[in-house]
């Protein structure tokens, strides 16, 4: 009964960790609306906005700041049935620093309760409705929420006897008619899509591959945080069998047992000892998530010059330490300072025991959880909560086991040489990684140092290298003799040198797939002719029309890189508009692009029945001084990036990649935004659907 006094919370905590998480996949914009109507006089009338703002969370003013929030904005439905008078008001905000916009920066904003009040003019001479939208944010102290889809009102306006239908369009200046129908056609759309799936899943019992909510996984940013959970279990497993760490196991296990007067006080320490472990790393993991504050940090931040250059650094820096060249450690004083705590009695000195093992180990375990944690922002904001639950719990594991089975120990193998050769081995994986962060600067950057051939060449050498190590034909100074070759590190050495000839056909242009996502695209080569996935090579033609460049787009398909003019061509030969909002960093996109793209049924459509158009949402060049604006929240648009990711924003409410709009020649949704989908068959569908559409709007 002791132990379940104790072990029942920490067990609870574990459990709920998920749960809280997955709460937040929930759809709620966080502030609701209700709308009523005062006459003020016959004919005119006060139009009531009353906001409920949930505890917490803020609703922003309608006056724009400056490298601040989105300012809440009332757009209205053009009409002739009546006019504005005056502007929205609003009560007086709050004026506050907030930090999650950055220091210096005064936002207003409204808590728990605001009222906006629109005074109207009635024109028409028979009851009517008035109607519209509202735009805008709400933010927490940790995250941010665009209202999409918008929040739609309604008013209905009496008879007014002095009215007269009369034209009112000027008392709209500042409506977006293009992102106003954007935003009707996406709603009506999403709810016919949710119509679509609800069905989907009542008949199938389960939802369709590229649902945001499948059965069982939650996804953040197209990647599942139980992925970031089993990656940083096998991280955890990595970390056990390096020299800091797995000599521990039979040690510390040991001085649990003896110490304890019986064997089950033996084995409720060694589980404290564990549950220690998981509590130290999850506090880890959770403080990067706060730090990373929401999904559209991590989106800017993966492309950022200065996020990758550091990572760049700390990877062959972690790569250099591991092939002994200087081990990473903490300060020794803080180290010695932890250690002493830990030899006080009681549960608080087994947390400090394994506080000092989390920090002795650190020259061994840091390289792992760093990288693990850069992995798992890919997987949003609780990427990394999630990483290091799966980190800890494979850390902690053999620590309880070995405990309640402590006969289990003579089945570890004796420590030796291997432990390091794990490290060297690590190290040399570490440059492999790094050699990523490189490159996603060099792809938003166009500098073209880092192609795909320069990319292969390089982890080739690093996979070599790996295996002429397990053959024993290189030697680091560290370490000891290698008298045979023993049968674990041939078979190692047999996949690594088999994964080296498989990178090898990639250097002429074959498709390597395993590694989409990891490689640069293929069309950012040094080749003339590239491989296009068994169809024909399609190559730069000066009778293209102007805008295309096959050598620039995937499967050398004849796309374009700037909307418009790909709306004009998409006009004159009368065929829809295939959008790809995409990125040079963006993993699921080259998944897409080499796995899904090259399929005869999706490409034949992508090359006949479209015009492509690819937006490269982190694309880094510069806009020529005449495109360049800054939106009306403050917002400055200076790259093509930020132009197509604000035109993405703006549009379709969204922000992830890749994501792919079809439309017809008015701009028009034929289908809603289609999010990752590596169903190749529904993929399929999706684009035979919306041609099917166009041609029965345009008459084809």
């Amino acid at each position: 009964m002791k132990i379940k006094k104790w072990i029942l919370p920490v067990i609870a905590l574990l459990i709920a960790i998920p749960t809280l998480v997955s709460a937040q996949g929930k759809p709620n914009l966080h502030v609701s609306w209700t709308y009523t109507v005062k006459p003020l006089s016959d004919c005119e009338f006060d139009l009531i906005f009353t906001a409920t703002i949930e505890k917490d969370w803020h609703l922003y003013s309608q006056i724009p700041v400056t490298d601040g929030p989105l300012p809440t904005v009332f757009m209205f439905d053009p009409s002739l049935d009546y006019k504005l008078v005056g502007k929205t008001s609003e009560p007086k905000p709050i004026e506050k620093e907030e930090e999650v916009f950055g220091p210096g920066i005064i936002i207003k904003y409204f808590e728990n309760k605001a009222v906006f009040h629109q005074k109207v003019k009635a024109l028409s001479n028979k009851p009517f409705k008035i109607t519209g939208a509202i735009d805008g944010m709400a933010c927490s102290d940790m995250q941010c929420v665009n209202f999409f889809p918008y929040p739609i009102f309604s008013f209905d306006i009496p008879l007014c006897s002095g009215g007269a239908t009369t034209t009112a369009t000027d008392s709209f200046p500042k409506f977006d008619s293009v992102k106003w129908q954007h935003t009707q056609d996406s709603i009506r759309i999403r709810k016919e899509d949710s119509t679509r799936k609800a069905d989907s899943i009542k008949n199938n019992g389960q939802p369709k591959n590229g649902d945001a909510n499948s059965a069982g996984t939650l996804k953040q940013g197209g990647t599942s945080v139980w992925a970031a959970f089993g990656g940083g279990f096998i991280g955890g497993l990595l970390a056990l069998i390096t020299p800091c760490v797995f000599p521990m196991i039979p040690m510390t296990v040991s001085f649990f047992t003896k110490r304890a007067k019986n064997r089950k006080k033996g084995i409720r320490d060694a589980i404290i000892y564990a549950f220690s472990i998981v509590a130290i790393y999850v506090s880890l993991g959770l403080l990067v998530t706060l730090a990373t504050g929401n999904p559209q940090t991590l989106n800017q931040l993966s492309a950022n010059i200065w996020f990758n250059l550091i990572f760049f650094a700390v990877f062959v820096v972690f790569g250099i330490s591991f092939l002994g060249a200087f081990e990473i450690t903490l300060p020794s004083a803080f180290v010695n300072k932890i250690d002493r705590a830990s030899d006080k009695g009681g549960l608080l000195g087994i947390f400090f025991m394994a506080f000092t093992l989390s920090l002795v180990s650190f020259s061994c375990t840091g390289p792992i959880v760093g990288t693990a944690l850069v992995e798992a922002t890919k997987a949003g904001i609780t990427g990394p909560l999630f990483v290091m639950l799966g980190f800890s719990i494979a850390l902690a594991l053999p620590f309880m086991l070995f405990a309640m089975f402590p006969g289990w120990l003579n089945s570890l193998p004796k420590s030796g040489g291997w432990l390091n050769s794990v490290k060297v081995v690590m190290g040399l994986l570490e440059f492999a990684l790094a050699l990523k962060f490189l490159s996603n600067v060099d792809l938003s950057y166009h500098w073209g140092i880092i192609t795909r051939e320069v990319f292969i060449a390089m982890w080739i050498v690093c996979f070599s290298l790996i295996g002429f190590y397990l053959l024993g034909k290189i030697k680091f100074s560290h370490d000891s003799d290698l008298p045979h070759v023993s049968v674990p590190r041939t078979i190692f050495a047999i996949f690594t040198f088999a994964f080296v000839v498989y990178l090898i056909p990639g250097m002429w242009g074959a498709p390597i797939r395993m590694l989409s996502g990891i490689l640069p695209p293929s069309y950012y080569s040094e080749n003339i002719e590239m491989f296009s996935g068994g169809g024909s090579v399609m190559t730069t033609n000066d009778s293209l029309p102007e805008g295309i460049d096959p050598s620039h787009c995937p499967l050398n398909l004849n796309c374009f890189h700037e909307y418009d003019k790909a709306l004009a061509y998409a006009k004159k030969m009368n065929k829809p508009l295939f959008v790809d909002f995409t990125g040079y960093n963006c993993a699921n996109c080259r998944r897409m692009e080499d796995n899904v793209w090259p399929d005869p049924s999706v490409k034949k459509q992508l090359e006949s029945d479209y015009i492509v158009v690819s937006l490269y949402c982190d694309d880094k060049e510069e806009l020529p001084d005449n495109l360049k604006y800054t939106t009306e929240g403050g917002i400055k648009i200076d790259t093509w990036g930020h132009k197509w990711s604000q035109m993405q924003i703006d549009r379709y409410g969204l922000n992830g990649q890749p994501t792919y709009v079809l439309l017809d020649h008015d701009e028009k949704l034929l289908y809603a935004p289609i999010p990752y989908t590596p169903d190749i068959e529904e993929y399929a569908k999706l684009l035979k659907d919306g041609v099917a559409k166009f041609n029965g709007i345009h008459g084809k």
